[in-house]
């Protein structure tokens, strides 16, 4: 008779390798990355973390949001039921938890306070390396 631990809670979610973090890491411009690989949270967290460092506040806001939906399908496809851990130690995840930091970013700079709290919370709930990382 297998025991189940009920305290436990979800297993972490593990995403697959994203073919846009080596183009990216090999310099490759993040457009050109995302527009090869549309569905690359990375390559949009990219896109948005650049971005907000220019100021381009709403830009910033639609890549992230755009990042964020994109990890949202691939952390589904991969067994997530929309919640529990989504470690920062696990490369391939930083895309989502990047995306989900700078969402947070953007929402609180257009004053989207209720959206900017969720990003947060989102993201100390699924990674608080992460949340500590992109603070």
């Amino acid at each position: 008779m297998e025991l189940n631990n009920l305290l436990s809670g979800p297993p972490e979610t593990l995403l697959p390798v994203d073919p846009a973090a080596a183009e990216l890491a090999d310099g490759a411009a993040p457009a050109d990355v995302a527009a090869k690989h549309p569905t690359s949270s990375l390559a949009w967290a990219v896109l948005a973390e650049g971005a907000l460092a220019d100021g381009r506040t709403i830009e910033g806001y639609a890549y992230a949001r755009t990042g964020y939906h994109r990890a949202l399908d691939l952390l589904r496809r991969n067994g997530w039921k929309g919640h529990g851990p989504v470690p920062w130690e696990h490369e391939p995840n930083r895309g989502f938890l990047r995306a989900l930091a700078a969402l947070g970013k953007a929402a609180a700079l257009i004053d989207e306070k209720d959206e900017a709290e969720r990003c947060v919370t989102f993201l100390r709930d699924s990674s608080p390396a992460a949340a500590d990382a992109l603070s």
